[in-house]
C-alpha cells in the first residue's frame, strides 16, 4: 500500500524511472535543472597566501604551528600547483561571510587533489580534507551551521596541504605502483559557500530511496517499488516547486518501522589506518590527526555518533604530535563515544611475530590505554592482516581476552569461510568468540546495497541476530562522513533493510555472547588463501625481527638476574633506566611488526626507517644486557671471557673462542668459562669420486658436486633410515636430493609483494643441477678440523650469485648451510627444496609457543590451497620412529607436499617497492635427521639453539660455572624471564608446553624467592603457587596441558 500523497509512475518502465531519480541527485550533465547546483547556491572567494615548508617527507615534525604562522606567506591563486611528492604546503585563508547568508550553513570548499587539514587561527586542528580520489572524498569543512547577522568576519583559517593522496603517490593511477617522486598537486578550488540545508536533506532522502528501489526491486521485493514511487513522486514535487512536500514524503516513508525479528546491524564508525603502507610512518601521524579531528567535528553535530580506533601507537602519536587534539579526544573517550579497541600496540601481522611479541603487543597496548585513558580493551581487533595463527586463542586467553574480530578471511581465493560467528578453538584448546562482519569490509559507506549484502551474506542465519557493520573511509584513514551518518539515520529502522543501530563493540559482543550457544566451532589456524608471499618478501625485515626478539629476550633474562644479585633496592636505578630503554626498544619492534611493514608490502621508503628502528632496538637490548652483566659479575679488576647460555637446558656446542673453534659446555640459564671440551667423536671430511662424506659420530652426510645432499642419516640408526636414499626393494630407483636450490617464476595476478600463486609450482628450475644451464662451482674444502668441517659451493644465475658453506661441527646433530646471496632477479622466488624418502601425510611447523600439523596431501580444496604456509624456526617430516627437521634463523615461508619440504628463501616483487630484496643477503638453515619423534629428538630445543647462540661477555675469572634457573622434566620450555612492568622488582616467568602432551616439571631457581603467584599476560597477580626452598634453591612444581601457556610472578627478597 502506498503512503499518502504517493502516486505510482505513469508508466511501468523501471528502465526510465529508476535512472531518472539517480540523475536528479548525481548527474552533472543536468546540474542546472536538478539538485546538484542547488546544493551550493552561493559562493565567495577567499584571499589565499602560501608558504612551502622546507624539506621533504617528515620535515613537518620539526615545525610548530606557532612558528609556521610567523613565516612569510606569498599571495597565490586557484590553479597553482604544489609539490613535489611528500612535501608540505601551508595556506593562509582570509575571508568574510556575506550578511545575505544569515541563517544559512556555510562551508569551506577545498580541492587540492591531495590530503589536507584545516587549522584555526589559534592553532586548533579542526578537520581533515581529502580530494585526491573519486571516492573516500572529504572536500569541505563546516564553518557554521547558522550564520548570524553581524558575524561577517574577516576570518582567518590555515590549510596544511600534504603533497600526497589518501593512498600515497603512485604516478600511474595504480595505487600499489611505487610512488612517483615528482608529483605536483593543483589547487582547483578554495572558496566558501552557502549550503541549502533543505536541498541537502532532499539529496540524502532521494539517495537512500533510490538505493532501496535499485536493490529491492532487483531482489523481487515489492517494497522496492514503494521506495521507487515515493522517490519519483518527490522528484515531481521538487520540479513543481514543492520542496517541503517532497521532504514530507520521505519522512513518511522512513517512519515505517521494520519487523521485530529484523536483523540488526551494529553500526560503528571506524577508520582503519595502516601505520605505514603506501606512505611512510611520518605521514600516518598526520593521517591520525586528520582522521581523529574529522570525527570530533562530526560528534559535535551528530550526538549519536560512535567512533572506534585501534592501535595504541597511533593514539600515542596523537598525544605526542597533536596535544591540543589529544585533549579533545580524551573528552569524547570519557563520554564513551570515541572508543579505543583491540588492545594492541599496532595491528600486527597475524603469523610472523613470535608468541612473546604477540603478548607484548597486548601488554604495551593495554598499558597505554590504562595509563592514558583509564580503559582496558575487551576485544582483539585485527580486521586486516594476512592470516591468523592457531595459537591466537591461547594468547588472547593469556591476556584476559575472549572476543575477536576480523574480516580478512573473506579475501580467501579458493574456499569461502563457512562462518561469520563461531567459537574459535586454538592449539591448546582455548576458545574465544570470533566475529567476522558479514559485509566482508571495514570501509562501508552505509548504503542499502551494503546493508542488504551484510544480511544476505551472513553464514549464520538463524543463529546470530546481530552483525557488525563497520563504516568509514579506511586503510588511508579518514573515517565516517556526514553523508554516511545521514544515511545511517534513514536506515535506522526502515522497512526492507536490516536495522542500522549505532553500537559500541562491547554492546555488539554482549549480544553475540547471548547467541554463542548457537554458533559452530572452528579448530586451528585461520589460513588466508592469499598473500602468502608476505612470509618471504623483504627478507631483511624478517631477519631483524627475529634477531630483535631474541636479543630482547636475552637482555631481560640478565636484567632479571641482576635483580637477584643486587636485590630490589640495589638494582633500582639500573632497573628503572633499563626498563625505559627496553620499553622503547619493544615499541620499535612492535611498530615494525605492523601488517604491511613486517610482511614486506610497503613502499620502499618505509624500510630504511624500519631497519634503523630494529637496529636501535637490538643495540638497546645489547646495552641493557651488558649493563646487567656488569652488575651481576662486576666490572672492575681482572676480567676474562665468560660464556652465557640463556636457554633453560645445558648446552655442549662449538663456539669461537679467541678466533678458534672450541667445544664448550654451559649449564642451563647460566655461565661457564670457555674451557675446551673433548668431543664424543671428531668431525671427518673425505672425498670419493667428487662426493664429500662428512660425519661427526652423530650424523653422516654425502654432498655431491652440485652442493646437493644425496645421503643423510643418524649414525647407528637403521640403514634404511636415510633421508635422501630410498630403502632397498622400493619400486622407484630415483635418487632423492636435499638442498636443491630451486627458482620459480613468481608473477602474481595483481598483488605483487603479497602473493605467491599456486601456478608458480609449475615453473621450477633447479639451479644446482647438471641440466640447469647455470654455472655451478663444485664444492671445495674450506675447513677440515676435528671440531669443524665445511665445504663451499656456489652457482651464478641471471643477475644473482648464490654461495654456500655446508658445515658440520662436533657433537652437533644437524648439517648447517651458511648462505650468502647477491640477489638481482625480477619476479622470481627461490627455495631450498628437500625431497625425502619419508612417508607421511603430515608435516609439523613451529609457530608461536607451539607447533602445528598440516597435511602434505591435496585431498580437498582446503588442503590444496595451503601450498605456501607460515612456520617459524623449524618444520619437520616424520614417520613414527624417525624423521628430518629443517631449521632456519630468519625464514617463514614453507611448502610441504608429499615427501618434499621446501623453505622459501627470497622473492623479487616490483610493487609497491620495485627494489624489494635487491642486494646482499646472509642466512642459514640446517637439516636435522633424527630417531624417534620430533619430541624425542628435541627438535624444538635444537631450533632454539640454532637461533640463540651462546653469548660471550667479560667477567672476573672466579665467576665461572653458574646455573641460575633449571627446568627439571620434559615438555615445558621456559621462554621468558623478565622484570615486571610495574618496576617493583618482581620477576615474570613465562612458559609453554612444547611437545603437545601433558607435562609435569619442576622449576629450580637459585633465587631468594618470597612469593610465587600465577599471573596473566598483563602481569596481574592471581592465586598463590606453592614452592619449596632448600639450601638456596627454590623449587616450583607445575603441570601443563598440551601447548598451554603459563606465567608466574615471583617476588624476591
Amino acid at each position: 500500500m502506498s503512503d499518502p500523497g504517493v502516486q505510482a509512475s505513469l508508466h511501468k518502465n523501471l528502465k526510465t524511472t529508476l535512472p531518472r531519480i539517480n540523475n536528479y541527485i548525481n548527474s552533472t550533465r543536468f546540474r542546472e535543472v536538478n539538485l546538484v547546483d542547488r546544493l551550493y547556491p552561493d559562493s565567495a572567494s577567499v584571499e589565499l597566501s602560501h608558504w612551502a615548508l622546507p624539506g621533504g617527507s617528515g620535515a613537518w615534525e620539526q615545525w610548530t604551528f606557532n612558528t609556521i604562522v610567523t613565516q612569510t606567506f606569498t599571495p597565490v591563486s586557484v590553479g597553482s600547483s604544489y609539490g613535489p611528492t611528500w612535501t608540505t604546503h601551508w595556506f593562509r585563508l582570509v575571508f568574510s561571510i556575506p550578511d545575505e547568508w544569515v541563517g544559512s550553513e556555510v562551508r569551506l570548499r577545498w580541492a587540492s587533489n591531495s590530503e589536507a587539514a584545516v587549522w584555526s587561527e589559534s592553532g586548533q586542528l579542526l578537520q581533515g580534507l581529502s580530494t585526491g580520489t573519486s571516492y573516500m572524498y572529504r572536500p569541505d569543512y563546516t564553518l557554521t551551521t547558522n550564520h548570524q547577522l553581524g558575524q561577517t568576519g574577516p576570518y582567518t583559517l590555515y590549510v596544511e596541504m600534504a603533497a600526497n593522496r589518501l593512498f600515497g603517490a603512485s604516478g600511474d593511477g595504480d595505487n600499489i605502483s611505487p610512488p612517483s617522486p615528482d608529483l605536483y598537486f593543483t589547487l582547483s578550488r578554495a572558496e566558501i559557500a552557502r549550503v541549502d540545508q533543505q536541498v541537502y536533506k532532499l539529496t540524502r532522502d532521494l539517495e537512500v530511496l533510490y538505493q532501496l528501489a535499485d536493490k529491492l526491486v532487483d531482489l523481487g521485493d515489492q517494497r522496492g517499488y514503494q521506495a521507487l514511487y515515493t522517490a519519483n513522486q518527490m522528484v515531481n514535487s521538487i520540479i513543481a516547486g514543492q520542496d517541503s512536500v517532497a521532504s514530507s514524503l520521505a519522512d513518511e516513508y522512513f517512519s515505517k518501522g521494520n519487523g521485530s525479528r529484523a536483523h540488526t546491524l551494529a553500526v560503528m564508525g571506524n577508520c582503519h589506518i595502516d601505520s605505514a603502507w603506501l606512505w611512510p610512518y611520518t605521514e600516518t601521524k598526520r593521517k591520525v590527526a586528520r582522521s581523529f579531528s574529522s570525527q570530533l567535528a562530526l560528534m559535535d553535530r551528530y550526538p549519536e555518533h560512535i567512533f572506534v580506533a585501534s592501535q595504541a601507537q597511533q593514539w600515542q602519536w596523537c598525544k605526542q604530535y597533536f596535544p591540543e587534539l589529544w585533549t579533545r579526544v580524551k573528552e569524547r573517550v570519557t563520554e564513551g563515544r570515541f572508543i579505543p579497541v583491540g588492545g594492541t600496540w599496532v595491528e600486527m601481522d597475524g603469523n610472523i611475530p613470535s608468541g612473546e611479541s604477540f603478548i607484548r603487543q597486548f601488554l604495551l597496548g593495554q598499558k597505554f590505554y590504562q595509563k592514558e585513558l583509564g580503559i582496558t580493551c575487551k576485544e582483539f581487533w585485527l580486521p586486516d592482516t594476512f592470516g591468523y595463527s592457531a595459537q591466537i586463542p591461547a594468547l588472547m586467553n593469556h591476556m584476559g581476552l575472549k572476543r575477536f574480530l576480523t574480516q580478512k578471511m573473506s579475501w580467501s581465493l579458493v574456499n569461502k569461510f563457512p562462518h561469520h560467528n563461531f567459537t574459535w578453538e586454538g592449539l591448546d584448546g582455548s576458545t574465544v568468540l570470533a566475529h567476522f562482519p558479514p559485509g566482508d569490509s571495514y570501509v562501508m559507506s552505509v548504503t542499502v546495497e551494503e546493508a542488504v549484502r551484510t544480511e544476505r551474506n551472513l553464514q549464520d542465519k538463524g543463529r546470530a541476530s546481530t552483525s557488525a557493520f563497520l563504516f568509514g573511509y579506511g586503510d588511508g584513514g579518514g573515517g565516517p562522513t556526514q553523508d554516511m551518518l545521514e544515511r545511517t539515520r534513514r536506515l535506522a529502522d526502515t522497512d526492507g533493510c536490516p536495522k542500522a543501530t549505532l553500537m559500541t563493540p562491547d554492546q555488539l559482543f554482549t549480544q553475540l555472547e547471548s547467541d554463542e550457544h548457537n554458533f559452530c566451532r572452528w579448530v586451528g589456524e585461520l589460513y588466508l588463501e592469499l598473500h602468502n608471499g608476505t612470509y618471504t618478501t623483504h627478507a631483511d625485515m624478517k631477519r631483524l625481527c627475529r634477531r630483535a626478539e631474541l636479543e630482547l629476550r636475552d637482555a631481560e633474562l640478565l636484567l632479571s638476574q641482576a635483580i637477584v644479585v643486587l636485590g630490589v633496592t640495589g638494582v633500582a636505578q639500573l632497573l628503572q633506566e633499563s626498563q625505559v630503554a627496553l620499553e622503547e626498544a619493544w615499541q620499535n619492534v612492535l611498530l615494525n611488526q605492523f601488517h604491511d611493514v613486517l610482511p614486506g608490502s610497503c613502499i620502499g621508503m618505509v624500510y630504511p626507517e624500519a631497519q634503523t628502528m630494529y637496529q636501535q632496538a637490538i643495540q638497546a637490548a645489547n646495552t641493557v644486557r651488558d649493563n646487567a652483566a656488569a652488575a651481576i659479575f662486576g666490572s672492575s679488576g681482572e676480567v676474562t671471557d665468560i660464556l652465557v647460555n640463556t636457554l633453560p637446558w645445558p648446552r655442549v656446542e662449538v663456539v669461537t673462542v679467541g678466533g678458534n673453534p672450541t667445544l664448550v659446555s654451559v649449564p642451563s640459564m647460566g655461565t661457564a668459562l670457555p674451557d675446551s671440551q673433548t668431543p664424543s667423536s671428531q668431525v671427518t671430511l673425505t672425498e670419493v669420486d667428487g662426493t664429500f662424506v662428512i660425519e661427526n659420530g652423530l650424523i653422516r652426510a654425502e654432498i655431491d658436486s652440485y652442493g646437493r645432499v644425496t645421503s643423510l642419516r643418524v649414525i647407528g640408526d637403521d640403514a634404511d633410515h636415510d633421508v635422501f636414499q630410498r630403502p632397498p626393494g622400493t619400486t622407484s630407483g630415483e635418487q632423492l636430493f636435499g638442498n636443491q636450490i630451486v627458482m620459480y617464476d613468481d608473477e602474481p595476478l595483481y598483488y605483487d609483494a603479497w602473493d605467491v600463486m599456486d601456478y608458480h609450482l609449475e615453473t621450477p628450475v633447479v639451479l644446482n643441477d647438471a641440466d640447469s644451464g647455470y654455472s655451478v662451482s663444485s664444492p671445495v674444502v674450506v675447513e677440515n678440523t676435528p671440531l669443524l668441517c665445511s665445504v663451499r659451493w656456489g652457482v651464478t644465475f641471471g643477475s644473482s650469485t648464490f654461495t654456500q658453506d655446508i658445515q658440520l661441527t662436533a657433537d652437533c646433530p644437524h648439517l648447517t648451510f651458511l648462505t650468502s646471496v647477491s640477489w638481482g632477479e625480477n619476479r622470481k622466488i627461490i627455495k631450498a627444496l628437500h625431497s625425502t624418502s619419508l612417508y607421511t601425510n603430515i608435516a609439523s611447523f613451529d609457530i608461536q609457543f607451539g607447533h602445528l600439523e598440516r597435511p602434505t596431501h591435496m585431498n580437498t580444496s582446503w588442503d590444496s590451497a595451503r601450498y605456501e604456509v607460515c612456520g617459524h624456526k623449524w618444520a619437520d617430516l616424520s614417520e613414527p620412529d624417525w624423521g628430518v627437521a629443517v631449521l632456519n634463523d630468519c625464514k617463514y615461508g614453507w611448502m610441504a607436499r608429499g615427501h618434499t619440504l621446501a623453505l622459501s628463501l627470497l622473492r623479487s616483487p616490483k610493487a609497491p617497492d620495485d627494489t624489494a630484496d635487491m642486494g646482499n643477503h646472509t642466512f642459514k638453515y640446517a637439516l636435522l635427521p633424527h630417531q624417534g619423534t620430533l619430541q624425542e629428538a628435541g627438535v624444538v630445543q635444537r631450533a632454539y639453539e640454532f637461533n640463540a647462540p651462546i653469548l660471550t661477555i667479560q667477567a672476573p675469572p672466579d665467576r665461572g660455572l653458574e646455573s641460575w634457573v633449571r627446568v627439571l622434566g620434559q615438555g615445558v620450555l621456559l621462554h621468558t624471564v623478565k622484570p615486571a612492568e610495574d618496576g617493583s622488582g618482581a620477576v615474570i616467568l613465562r612458559m609453554y608446553e612444547c611437545n603437545g602432551t601433558r607435562s609435569k616439571v619442576t622449576l629450580a631457581l637459585e633465587w631468594p624467592v618470597t612469593s610465587v603467584k600465577e599471573c596473566n599476560g598483563l602481569e596481574e597477580a592471581g592465586v598463590d603457587v606453592p614452592f619449596v626452598q632448600d639450601a638456596g634453591t627454590t623449587s616450583i612444581n607445575l603441570a601443563f596441558t598440551p601447548f598451554s601457556i603459563k606465567a608466574l610472578r615471583l617476588t624476591l627478597q
